[in-house]
């Protein structure tokens, strides 16, 4: 019977959880960026319009 390799799980969950805490990361700058995008987006049709 083959040996398990629990090097390579603990691996694929290192990158696993990684990944979830990048992914993580980003939902959060982007949540406040989107605050600040939406009054310049507003601003530039202003400006085009007027």
């Amino acid at each position: 019977m083959a040996k398990p390799n629990y090097s390579f799980e603990k691996r694929q969950k290192e990158i696993a959880k990684k990944k979830k805490k990048e992914e993580k990361r980003l939902r959060k700058t982007s949540k406040g960026t989107e605050d600040d995008q939406a009054p310049t987006a507003e601003n530039k049709d202003d400006k085009d319009g007027g």
